[in-house]
């Protein structure tokens, strides 16, 4: 049958999901999961500010949202302290980084990050056609000295890197992130992904600087604000990179609703305190699930704790199936070295408690016991 052909790019690629969702293994399971505690979700919820604001802008779903998202930049730069013109909202930060990779990468040029990293933004530099170029970890962390040297070899116009980082959870303190910023070179611009960055010690956070046009920092409201459903994230940049942006982006990508709820979350920080107590609380009491199995808990600045399940990745991917098994919803990663563990999101306390209720059973199974 003749039929319209792809490009040659799109037709060297596989059809590539970087995540199965829980609904998608449901579906294959055919019962659903007693706990969901593998997507780096907020299982505490939003502030309930949020359905408040939710149900009283319903009446006007009419609308097409402002494609400016003119409120809700003025109420995130205050929040950070710098101008509306240093902010672009976005899809979440997934959207973000696929109009980065657009913007910064032509066809066939180096891209680097890290050996394990965050897939989605993989998926889009293939997509774009650039050439990732990768470091491995070093110690369970991002290898920032790995990556700046692969930088200045290859001449990459783009690098990215997560801090506190995703799937580890571990971190550099700011002060060695900030060192890492002043060595690159100008022409190459770091996107610092800090999705997590709300439930990390302020000390990993180096200071805001909206004047420096070769780093993009990208936050979220699907962590600590609990609205992974709604898919809002933003940019904090200098202002002419961020007005690049409005080159390439979806105008309308953003929902009336999720613009709604954004605000209100932003607006109570009361809540994202109490949440982020809970947060730690809950790391906590994963490590200590870890420790009472005789399993060592990666030292975590994020709402998930990674652990090492003590074998190699054949048996750390046996213990997350026969969690799976157990209706524990778990993750893994995936790269050498890093795959000997799983990760298991903070979340509330019945569903934590399932968990370690059926970790001694899905160890003994992946041991054969």
């Amino acid at each position: 049958m003749t039929r319209p052909r792809l490009t040659a790019l799109a037709q060297s690629l596989p059809a590539t999901v970087p995540f199965v969702g829980p609904e998608t293994q449901e579906r294959q399971r055919g019962r659903p999961f007693r706990a969901r505690i593998g997507a780096n979700e907020n299982g505490f919820g939003a502030s309930p500010r949020v359905a408040d604001a939710i149900a009283a802008s319903a009446p006007e779903m009419w609308k097409y949202s402002d494609p400016e998202n003119f409120e809700l930049r003025q109420l995130v730069a205050a929040h950070h302290g710098v101008a509306p013109e240093n902010i672009m909202i976005g899809e979440g930060i997934d959207g973000l980084l696929s109009l980065v990779v657009r913007l910064f990468v032509e066809p066939g040029q180096p891209v680097v990050t890290s050996l394990g990293a965050y897939p989605t933004f993989n998926y889009h530099v293939a997509g774009f056609g650039g050439r990732l170029v990768t470091a491995p970890y070093r110690d369970d962390r991002e290898d920032i000295e790995a990556l700046l040297e692969a930088v200045k070899r290859e001449a990459a116009p783009l690098v990215y890197l997560a801090n506190p980082d995703n799937p580890m959870g571990t971190w550099w303190e700011g002060g060695e992130i900030q060192r890492f910023i002043e060595a690159l070179p100008d022409t190459t611009l770091l996107v610092l992904d800090e999705a997590y960055t709300e439930m990390a010690p302020a000390s990993s956070r180096p200071p805001l600087d909206p004047a420096r046009p070769n780093v993009l920092r990208m936050r979220t409201f699907s962590k600590a604000y609990g609205l992974a459903g709604m898919r809002c994230g933003y940019a904090i940049g200098e202002a002419e990179t961020i007005r690049a942006f409005d080159k390439v982006r979806n105008h309308f990508g953003m929902s009336r609703m999720t613009q709604v709820a954004a605000a209100a979350a932003i607006a109570d920080q009361a809540w994202l305190a109490d949440v982020l107590a809970r947060i730690a609380d809950g790391r906590r009491r994963i490590e200590g699930i870890a420790a009472d199995n005789g399993l060592a808990a990666l030292p975590s600045a994020t709402n998930f704790v990674t652990i090492d399940c003590g074998g190699d990745g054949a048996f750390a991917l046996k213990v997350m199936q026969s969690l799976i098994d157990r209706d524990v919803f778990v993750r893994k990663p995936m790269a050498p070295r890093l795959d000997r563990c799983i990760r298991v999101s903070t979340g509330p306390e019945d569903e934590l408690a399932i968990f370690a209720k059926e970790l001694p059973g899905a160890l003994a199974a992946a041991r054969g016991n």
